[in-house]
């Protein structure tokens, strides 16, 4: 009699489950229809230029991209955090295997590239993989995880025509089981460099490298912001070289990359708390007025967002509202 208690309960809490992964997939699948994705060629960066999206991917614009990384993925809002995301086709964002490519714009200044055919980039890893660890004992001592640069998932290339760079770094955060894929692209201009920063985990490393054909050739700097407009005379050159871009401190910025798979860890606790959080999220959207987005400024401008004078509404919430929010995603949590 016991046993068949035992097999009872185990059958019925089997059933709970495969109910609860039933109402999940629902649930997502209604958060997924809640935005709204554009193709074609997309004006960025307050006229610095545009990106035409590729066959096979779609573009999710700044304040969409802005909800997700803050409220959706719990990270602090930071200034011209997104310039939009591009992604698969096929793909959303709380997909649980894909990727994302969230767009920046760093006003920087021209970057020379005298130094690209001059880089041992074995020499840059091995150091950058020693301050990492330097770095790890201020890390742990401001409350976060240590890390550590496991290597290059793809050693750094710089088309010289074009001007692009790209590398990609493997990266394990604390004592993450997946490590996350940190891939970076950035296309020079003549007052800074357009940023895509592939958002993702090792465990989709090649499925980006197929993908990253066919992002390199999106971006197109509008009349006077191209590489080849540079005026020695006139512009500013940026403090960075090819070998700085790649040695830069990104690291910094690749801890909200690994919280795509704790979100999916946070869906399995509590979905139907975070089902409220985002009805709250997308209220009234339906009644809204199509809004003019505005782009974020590069940094150097140190504006704020602010809505389309045409607009019917802000674009954009308030510190205090986006807290707020984060707040609550944060209660979900625990």
């Amino acid at each position: 009699m016991k046993k068949f208690y035992a097999l009872l309960c185990i059958g019925l809490f089997a059933f709970k489950i495969a109910g609860a992964q039933d109402s999940t997939k629902i649930q997502i699948d209604s958060i997924e229809k809640k935005f709204t994705y554009q193709h074609g060629t997309i004006k960025i960066g307050n006229g610095v230029g545009t990106i035409t999206v590729p066959p096979g991917f779609k573009y999710l614009d700044s304040v969409q991209a802005l909800k997700v990384l803050t409220v959706l993925w719990n990270n602090p809002k930071t200034e011209n955090m997104t310039l939009g995301f591009l992604m698969p086709e096929n793909q959303g964002v709380l997909s649980q295997h894909g990727y994302v490519f969230n767009i920046q714009y760093d006003a920087i200044g021209y970057v020379k590239d005298d130094d690209a055919n001059d880089i041992n980039y074995d020499d840059l890893m091995s150091n950058l993989q020693k301050e990492t660890v330097d770095e790890n004992k201020e890390r742990t001592k401001e409350g976060y995880q240590p890390i550590e640069l496991v290597g290059w998932a793809a050693k750094p290339f710089y088309d010289a025509n074009r001007h692009i760079l790209h590398w990609a770094k493997e990266v394990k955060f604390g004592t993450d089981s997946v490590n996350t894929l940190n891939y970076n692209v950035r296309v020079l201009g003549r007052k800074g460099v357009l940023v895509l920063n592939a958002i993702s985990t090792m465990q989709e490393v090649n499925a980006v490298k197929a993908g990253v054909p066919h992002v390199l050739s999106v971006v197109n700097f509008a009349d006077g912001y191209k590489y080849g407009d540079f005026d020695s005379g006139a512009d500013k050159v940026a403090a960075w070289t090819i070998g700085g871009l790649v040695a830069g401190k990104i690291l910094a910025k690749v801890g909200f990359f690994a919280l795509i798979l704790k979100f999916w860890k946070l869906l399995m606790v509590g979905f139907v708390a975070i089902g409220s959080f985002f009805r709250k999220l997308f209220k009234g959207r339906r009644k809204e007025k199509s809004v003019v987005v505005p782009e974020p400024a590069p940094a150097s401008e140190n504006t704020e967002w602010t809505a389309d004078q045409n607009a019917t509404e802000p674009v954009a919430e308030t510190s205090a509202e986006l807290t707020a929010e984060t707040n609550e995603n944060a209660e979900v949590k625990k």
